[in-house]
């Protein structure tokens, strides 16, 4: 089996701590240019950050309704991105996770992110779903009965996809209920923790199950690698080749 057919079975999972939302933004832009160029495999960051709220292209007036300047005031940062999707909230306890893959079908690539994600939540003895096709785009993500519990928003450029997931584990839930949540008025977001009752914390177990879960509806073997692995490829495809 050559090199090549190798990196394209594979998947590189990066445990990163928490990240500054920017930053994450970067590193995602630098991963995918490397993909694109055929210098690494897929790739997905698995990741916590400060927090905040991102808009993405079909947020709405209105999502954000006590004002930007009291959200900052409580320390939560705002960001415009451009991934698919409305407003919602980031913070530690929540599990984010960025696919950087290769996309054929937008569409067919978010129900294989949440069929990963339902995977990981049935094996922590929950019964999530995915949204269904006639509930609309709004919808989008996993769900427990009527309670949301895992957002999707996804951006593909030239192929490879950004952006990806993000599932509350044991994250403060409070802030979701300041705004309008993926422009849902009067959704219920919910979290692993507060299903099971369990005390946590939960993240170190639940990103494993996240890790194997996605890999395998992406029909990849997942190999981890470290942030310094992950930053020493990503160089060494930026340095210009050799004429």
């Amino acid at each position: 089996m050559t090199s090549s057919n190798v990196l394209g079975m594979e998947l590189w999972v990066c445990r990163m701590g928490v990240v500054d939302y920017r930053d994450a933004l970067d590193l995602q832009e630098r991963t995918r240019e490397a993909r694109q160029a055929g210098a690494i495999p897929d790739v997905m960051l698995l990741l916590e950050h400060p927090p905040t709220y991102t808009r993405g292209r079909r947020a709405g007036d209105g999502e954000l309704p006590l004002g930007e300047d009291w959200y900052r005031d409580r320390g939560i940062e705002i960001v415009d991105v451009r991934r698919g999707g409305k407003v919602t909230y980031h913070g530690p306890g929540q599990l984010v996770g960025y696919p950087i893959v290769g996309v054929d079908d937008v569409l067919a690539y978010v129900r294989t992110l949440e069929n990963g994600l339902v995977a990981a939540l049935h094996a922590e003895g929950l019964s999530a779903a995915r949204s269904r096709p006639q509930d609309g785009p709004d919808y989008t993500g996993v769900w427990v009965a009527e309670r949301k519990i895992a957002s999707i928003g996804v951006h593909v450029r030239r192929g490879v996809a950004a952006h990806g997931f993000a599932v509350n584990v044991d994250n403060d839930l409070e802030p979701f209920r300041w705004i309008v949540p993926c422009g849902l008025a009067g959704v219920h977001m919910t979290s692993v923790a507060a299903e099971t009752g369990r005390p946590g914390p939960l993240m170190a177990c639940f990103a494993r199950r996240v890790a194997f879960a996605v890999a395998s509806a992406l029909g990849r073997r997942q190999r981890l690698v470290s942030p310094a692995r992950l930053r020493a490829a990503l160089e060494a495809a930026a340095q210009p080749t050799a004429a």
